[in-house]
């Protein structure tokens, strides 16, 4: 589905369903140079059991009008504001990584109009090293690759998404230089990597948004998650007063334990009947 948000179009999958701003709402955001297909299986099953989704492309990512916006806060602010062209009232908040930070912020800023919060694979503060940030500015395809190699706990997970047995490495490799490539012919050679990992490495709001924070919040993270490892998490648990869920995962939660993150969803968010 297609949208005018803050002038510009966006992109949001709906997980193969008319969009019903009607149903209950749940609004899925993906992580640094990624887009929508990371959810494809969990947005697809609550599409077709009862929920309107949205499982946006964040502003540069995917088919969404970039540039890409340049901090977390604005990042929420482009949530919310999707979320009114959109027409929907209420909605519950689901985000991965960099997207589990744009969701606190947002849900933060929507009050009583967020339903619930499920930050997957997230941490609190997310930095990034200097190692790390160097190699995404100095060369990309580099940091595609260890990056690539950190978030998996496995070379073919099973069961796993899309499908059992798949080759979870290159399906993200692919993703991501697809992504890098894209954002830099349409704005002369920038790096979207690098401005992603930024965006987070960045972040200091979470006591903050924490606070105005009105709904429940669920954490679900990999055991053997190496970017944002689940003892990096303690602090956001406790100022969001969470509940935590572990699965036997790496980084890539929703590609190595694809079951385990819909099975957590559907037992936390809001019933949609």
């Amino acid at each position: 589905m297609k949208l005018e948000v803050q002038g510009r179009e966006a992109y949001a999958y709906t997980g193969g369903r008319p969009f019903d701003a009607a149903r209950p709402c749940v609004v899925m955001i993906h992580g640094a140079l990624n887009d929508h297909s990371v959810w494809a299986l969990q947005s697809r099953y609550l599409a077709h059991h009862g929920h309107a989704v949205l499982a946006v492309d964040l502003p540069g990512h995917g088919r969404s009008a970039g540039p890409a916006l340049p901090d977390v806060e604005s990042l929420a602010g482009w949530i919310v504001a999707l979320l009114d062209a959109a027409g929907v009232a209420r909605a519950a908040l689901v985000g991965h990584s960099m997207g589990s930070l744009i969701a606190l912020e947002a849900a933060a800023a929507l009050g009583e109009r967020a339903t619930a919060l499920s930050l997957v694979g997230t941490a609190y503060p997310m930095k990034v090293s200097a190692a790390m940030l160097d190699t995404a500015l100095q060369s990309p395809q580099r940091a595609i690759d260890q990056v690539t190699a950190l978030s998996h706990s496995t070379l073919a997970a099973k069961p796993s998404a899309p499908g059992p047995g798949s080759w979870l490495h290159g399906v993200s490799r692919a993703l991501m230089r697809r992504l890098q490539a894209g954002y830099a012919a349409r704005h002369e050679g920038a790096n979207l990597f690098h401005h992603d990992f930024t965006v987070c490495d960045r972040y200091a709001g979470a006591e903050a948004a924490a606070a105005r924070l009105r709904c429940p919040v669920q954490l679900v993270l990999g055991r053997r998650d190496q970017m944002t490892p689940p003892r990096a998490t303690a602090t956001l648990a406790q100022l969001a007063q969470a509940t935590v869920l572990q699965l036997d995962a790496g980084h890539a939660l929703m590609a190595e334990a694809p079951d385990g993150v819909l099975d957590a969803l559907k037992a936390f968010l809001p019933p949609a009947a």
